[in-house]
């Protein structure tokens, strides 16, 4: 899951939305499974720091890639309801 989030960040960074989606997908699915198996292996010392370590820098890539679409989701936000305003004015007045 490190690799994807990793991923997820070159994606956003190049604006490669579709991309981004996919692997999202793909994390999904491994968050399932993890889910699914969580309990059933026990983890000490090094694999439980290198757990903490993963965990670390998925979080710390979730956030890059919530900082990069936050203004895309704003722009895309505004171009929505700038349509939505003038699909109502045009069934308002009409056509010019």
């Amino acid at each position: 899951m490190g690799e994807l989030t990793s991923k997820m960040v070159a994606a956003a960074n190049a604006s490669d939305w579709e991309q981004l989606q996919a692997l999202e997908l793909e994390v999904t699915a491994h968050v399932a499974v993890l889910k699914a198996t969580e309990g059933t292996v026990r983890l000490e010392g090094e694999q439980r720091a290198r757990k903490a370590s993963l965990i670390k820098q998925m979080l710390d890539d979730d956030r890059k890639v919530r900082d990069l679409i936050t203004p895309w989701m704003a722009q895309l936000a505004k171009l929505i309801n700038s349509t939505g305003t003038e699909r109502r004015l045009v069934n308002a007045y009409g056509g010019v």
